[in-house]
């Protein structure tokens, strides 16, 4: 059974959310502060956290920056509706994906399936490839290793969210080839591409900027307008 971690200080949502969550078949602990939330984390290890960002004591983003930016536990934060910064704020700060409030317990639902199933994917992927020699896969500076989920550029770890991962191992297989942003949600996070959604966006220059910052170029990882992402196979030798 998954066990999630919903942070919120609205009680009454907390008491609806985690009604509907419990009755779906999931664990649910519910705190109300990010400070509570930080503190719970400490001691106990969940499936995914759902995150409110505006919070008394310590925000979400204030915990965000706190975890680090790449934890392993996969996040969701709730932000407010019609407020595109805290959702790339969060995006940049180390959460998978967002949801805007209010949302419908169906579509939290669907959200949060979504992320598990990304991250037991991405489990199952360890498992398999963990005795596997032949794992790693290089492009140029690049090196990936899916027996631990991990990534090399030159000889030192890039430090990367789950989603990021995914999203560089997409690109990374598909070297020289134009990726759409579609493509990108779908596979890297589970869902539908939607209007104004900038998620692929915000990760991808969050893994341009990891890359930049050991030494890589920045026109590694190219935008082609209206098209979608590309790892440049030339600028990565």
């Amino acid at each position: 059974m998954h066990s999630l971690l919903l942070v919120d200080d609205d009680q009454e949502l907390c008491d609806l959310l985690a009604s509907y969550l419990r009755a779906e078949g999931y664990q649910v602990c519910v705190r109300h502060t990010g400070l509570e939330a930080a503190e719970e984390l400490a001691k106990n290890s969940y499936s995914l956290m759902v995150l409110d960002v505006m919070m008394p004591e310590m925000t979400g983003m204030e915990l965000l920056k706190k975890l680090g930016g790449f934890n392993s536990t996969p996040i969701l934060m709730l932000t407010a509706k019609g407020d595109p910064v805290d959702r790339i704020l969060g995006l940049e700060l180390g959460a998978d994906d967002y949801l805007a409030k209010p949302c419908n317990p169906r579509e939290l639902l669907a959200r949060i399936r979504a992320i598990l199933r990304r991250s037991e994917a991405a489990k199952k992927q360890v498992t398999e490839t963990s005795n596997n020699t032949k794992s790693s896969r290089q492009v140029g500076e690049i090196t990936l290793l899916p027996g631990n989920r991990s990534a090399l550029y030159g000889e030192t770890k890039l430090e990367l969210t789950g989603a990021e991962y995914t999203v560089l191992e997409l690109l990374v297989d598909s070297a020289g080839e134009v990726l759409s942003k579609d493509t990108l949600t779908e596979q890297a996070l589970g869902r539908k591409l939607t209007a104004y959604d900038r998620s692929i966006d915000v990760h991808v220059s969050n893994i341009r900027k990891k890359i930049q910052q050991l030494g890589g170029h920045k026109d590694l990882i190219i935008n082609i307008r209206g098209a979608g992402y590309m790892l440049t196979v030339e600028s990565s030798q």
